[in-house]
């Protein structure tokens, strides 16, 4: 009698099938893991190639400009730039130490070159550093067309802007200049979420300050140089005037003609003292600039002042200095710690 093979093969033909659909199992899942590896090698390629982009486009004063990123050799030039960039550790080859706060680390730099304040800057030491950036700003924004003749391959970026003139506006303009210019340098040195939490914390003291005063308060905005007291006036004024239309001031004094003198308006101590202000503001110019030989501090300026003893600003010790470096680094911490200061006193 003959054997039959069927069930042999019956389990051969199993086997066989199971190890082919494994084979194809197998296959699959390779396919399928060298497909993700290759997805994710694209993606990280897409990051990396954003990451290391070469240049950037920015837009300053004169229009769009192509600026490259984390470019090697720098000069800046700004009032408004030199302390963001120290905190983020940005390289200068050349700055103007003559109107830098003294204890500035680019000062300090003997390797950092010093091209002279703007009255007689020394813009040839720009073009010895063959720079692939310039930031011009503020002092120097006067010298943007020379500068740019005279590193042509340089990209050149003007970050000043204008504190508008006009009723309303001046608030706007500064805090909008202030925190374009800073998401500007995060553009540039890829910077961007260092950019975002300056504006961030910028913001936050703007509305701690303002949420300090009490809306009725009467504020004097002064400017304390070689030892005499000049108006900042609300609006134009030096420093303090965008802030009356930021955190909404009183005036305690309106004068016709309002400038934005370096050394405030001319204005009689007994002009002040008959405003009788709640609040006096000061800045102290002259503690900005070393080489001042007239300095005499504003605190003392004002304590000694015969004709303000008797204001209501004097008497409950209402006095408001700005950081002592202010009139020479106008930057965007410099304000942040004004504006901390301002909600601090006003709350006491």
């Amino acid at each position: 009698m003959r054997k039959s093979f069927l069930p042999k093969l019956t389990v051969l033909a199993a086997v066989f099938a199971l190890a082919l659909t494994g084979c194809q199992s197998k296959s699959n899942n390779t396919t399928s893991t060298e497909t993700s590896a290759s997805e994710s090698a694209e993606t990280t390629a897409a990051e990396t190639t954003a990451a290391e982009a070469k240049t950037v486009e920015v837009t300053d004063i004169h229009g769009t400009v192509t600026v490259p990123v984390n470019p090697k050799t720098v000069v800046a030039l700004d009032n408004r730039t030199f302390e963001t960039l120290s905190d983020w550790g940005i390289k200068l080859a050349a700055v103007p130490k003559g109107v830098m706060p003294a204890d500035s680390s680019y000062v300090a730099d003997s390797e950092v070159q010093d091209i002279g304040n703007h009255s007689e800057p020394n813009l040839e030491i720009i073009a010895a550093a063959d720079p692939e950036l310039v930031i011009v700003g503020q002092r120097f924004s006067s010298y943007y067309e020379e500068i740019k003749k005279l590193v042509p391959n340089a990209a050149v970026v003007d970050l000043s802007f204008q504190i508008s003139k006009e009723a309303g506006k001046s608030g706007e303009s500064f805090t909008n200049g202030l925190k374009d210019s800073t998401i500007t340098l995060g553009k540039i040195f890829n910077k961007n979420e260092e950019a975002e939490k300056l504006n961030a914390d910028f913001d936050q003291a703007i509305e701690k300050a303002k949420s300090a005063y009490n809306g009725t308060d009467k504020i004097m905005s002064v400017v304390v140089s070689g030892g005499d007291i000049g108006f900042s006036a609300p609006v134009s004024g030096r420093v303090w005037g965008p802030l009356y239309e930021v955190f909404g001031w009183t005036s305690a004094l309106e004068v016709s003609g309002a400038t934005s003198d370096h050394q405030g308006d001319d204005i009689s101590v007994e002009a002040i003292a008959q405003s009788n202000p709640d609040w006096i503001f000061v800045l102290d110019r002259d503690a900005a600039i070393s080489s001042t030989k007239d300095a005499v501090p504003a605190q003392d300026v004002i304590n000694n002042s015969p004709a303000l003893q008797n204001t209501t600003a004097i008497t409950k010790g209402q006095v408001v200095y700005a950081p002592n470096d202010t009139y020479t680094n106008e930057s965007i911490q410099t304000f942040i710690e004004l504006f901390d200061n301002l909600a601090k006193s006003l709350t006491k």
